[in-house]
């Protein structure tokens, strides 16, 4: 009996692999031809939003031009780019990458360099030192890695970023990574010593002589052997204004620069007047980086909960080595993905239950989340996102305002402009939308809430995936849901003012939908987008089209070898910079051959 050939069996794999991939591509174009000739407003002018997804369109088909294949082309592209050489290590780091079938730009690691090269201004010997005696530690030494502190009673952060190490410790030099395990950013350093501290690593960025660099790190047995002292820089506490620190990061040609935190958050937040920011393109986002930093938007001390009640303030204007899951664009922490991306709790995912097909959706919006933000006080809990959000979407409120005329605590009514369904809003958004909190804090800790909000119950992920369109706003920091939501097969509507570290490898308009930080262009975008909107139901087309895309790209890039991948890249970068020998090491076997 002949045994069958293994290109035999696998030829029908592969025709049926190549018949699905041109019935999406198919797909795909008549979704695309219904968009974009179907779609066009009174005398042929394009919305807006179909101007964002086309130029989003086309900063994809850049990027992904510049994809690297081989170790020689990352290598090289690396050089061009940083203008130094890939660490040592590199090599098995790219094999690694080849074999998870990763997708390799150079752009989607700037994030790491944006957070390591102010350390290039350190001593490493301080770097070491401070890093290894740190309160949380992620230790690796001899291949193996370990986590190091006291993390009774606290989240398992700590375990879950130890266990992502883990996978990929054999390949490491020794190395440390400290953590940060509050909900909160640390370091806010302030803008001229930043400056500094950059132009001096920039000033030194040197690529070596291939046959004078070393690929041998010097290994951590000087700070083994001495045991150094914890290092505590200055803290400031509850009693100051984050925002008033935050502002100290700010450049002086920002708006922010010098604006100090309100006095009084008893009266409404007070929203910008005439809604026009300069990230926007006819009131939608266009600039995602822009529309994420408070540095440009001094109006958000007033809006967003970090800056009113955070719920722990403990921070420094030193940078000192610490890794954490998220930041304000002002932060210095060092990215890495956020510990509850790596846990398999559906709480966070909804498990391998991405939702139903778009056609089988139901036509509406829900939202589930806590109360959170900040701390919940009388005289500021209508400053927080995550209320104005709620009550925004809560169509009895919305149907007061538009007959009365008046504002509510959280909000008033954008511009009528911005929208169409003019004194009829509160009526369809009380048909379209599911928002409430499931739960608002401890039982007689914030009763002058009950006028305004009653706790839900909870409705898990999955079930919320039945729903075509998912929020997602900032809480204590990031929304850990933002995964999930793009894995989906739903449409993520997403504001924040957190960088996380897959930002640079997302891109707006074509995996998900920006939403601004005040929620002035809430409306307007599910005006567009919902069914019956501006475009006569075209918009739903729109909508199909960024969601399923977004989901192909989270099970592209945002898969847990995609976030080993990203740390053991960083890990290899920190070893270096932690090295007195950092700049004669690199990556130069390419070089050689």
């Amino acid at each position: 009996m002949h045994k069958m050939r293994p290109e035999r069996r696998l030829w029908p794999l592969r025709l049926a692999i190549r018949y699905l991939t041109v019935a999406l591509l198919v797909s795909l174009a008549l979704l695309n031809f219904l968009l974009w000739h179907q779609t066009q407003l009174p005398f042929g002018r394009r919305h807006p939003i179909q101007r964002l997804m086309a130029e989003a369109e086309a900063r994809s088909r850049v990027l992904m031009a510049r994809r690297s294949l081989d170790l020689a082309t990352a290598a090289a592209r690396y050089r061009h780019r940083r203008r130094r050489h890939p660490p040592p290590g590199f090599d098995d780091w790219f094999r690694a990458a080849a074999e998870a079938d990763a997708v390799v730009v150079e752009d989607f690691f700037d994030r790491i360099y944006k957070d390591v090269t102010p350390f290039w201004a350190l001593s490493p010997s301080s770097i070491r030192r401070r890093a290894t005696a740190w309160h949380w530690v992620v230790r690796v030494r001899n291949g193996t890695a370990s986590p190091q502190g006291n993390v009774e009673g606290r989240v398992p952060w700590l375990q879950l970023w130890t266990s992502l190490v883990s996978e990929f410790a054999s390949k490491l030099p020794d190395v440390d990574m400290p953590i940060n395990m509050l909900d909160e950013a640390r370091l806010l350093v302030p803008h001229a010593d930043m400056a500094r501290l950059v132009a001096k690593a920039e000033s030194e960025t040197t690529m070596t002589d291939p046959d004078l660099t070393s690929s041998r790190f010097s290994g951590l047995a000087d700070v083994d052997d001495d045991r150094p002292p914890l290092y505590e820089p200055p803290w400031f506490g509850p009693g100051n204004s984050y925002w008033n620190l935050a502002a100290k990061t700010c450049g002086p040609d920002t708006p922010a620069h010098g604006v100090r935190q309100i006095r009084d958050f008893a009266p409404p937040a007070e929203l910008p007047p005439d809604w026009r920011p300069p990230y926007a393109l006819e009131g939608f986002v266009q600039n995602w980086t822009a529309a994420m930093d408070p540095c440009l938007q001094p109006h958000l001390r007033q809006l967003h909960g970090t800056f009113i009640e955070p719920l722990s303030l403990s921070s420094t204007d030193e940078l000192i080595p610490i890794f954490g899951g998220s930041k304000l664009p002002m932060n210095s922490e060092i990215l890495i993905p956020g510990a509850m991306y790596l846990t398999d709790d559906t709480f966070y995912s909804g498990g391998e239950a991405h939702g139903p097909a778009w056609p089988d959706k139901k036509d509406g919006l829900i939202w589930r989340g806590d109360a959170s933000g900040g701390r919940t006080k009388e005289h500021s809990w209508h400053h927080f996102q995550r209320h104005r959000l709620v009550d925004m979407l809560n169509g009895t409120t919305v149907s007061r305002l538009e007959s009365a005329g008046v504002r509510a605590p959280t909000f008033s009514l954008p511009s009528t402009s911005l929208y169409r369904r003019r004194r009829q809003l509160g009526a369809w958004i009380a048909r379209f939308a599911d928002a409430a909190f499931v739960h608002l804090c401890p039982p007689g800790e914030c009763d002058f809430v009950s006028p305004y909000f009653r706790p839900s119950d909870q409705v898990p992920m999955e079930t919320q995936y039945q729903h075509k369109f998912l929020p997602d706003a900032d809480g204590n920091s990031f929304s850990a849901r933002f995964r999930g939501f793009l894995r989906s097969t739903s449409l993520p509507i997403k504001a924040t003012i957190y960088a996380e570290w897959h930002d640079d490898r997302l891109i707006p308009w074509l995996h998900f939908v920006p939403m601004d930080n005040t929620f002035q262009d809430l409306y307007a975008l599910l005006d567009f987008f919902a069914p019956g909107g501006s475009l006569n139901n075209r918009g739903d087309a729109a909508a199909r089209l960024i969601a399923e895309r977004g989901r192909d790209w989270a099970e592209t890039v945002l898969r847990r070898e995609d976030m080993r991948l990203y740390v053991w890249r960083l890990l290899l970068e920190w070893a270096r910079v932690c090295d007195d020998e950092r700049h004669n090491l690199g990556f130069v076997d390419d070089l050689r051959s």
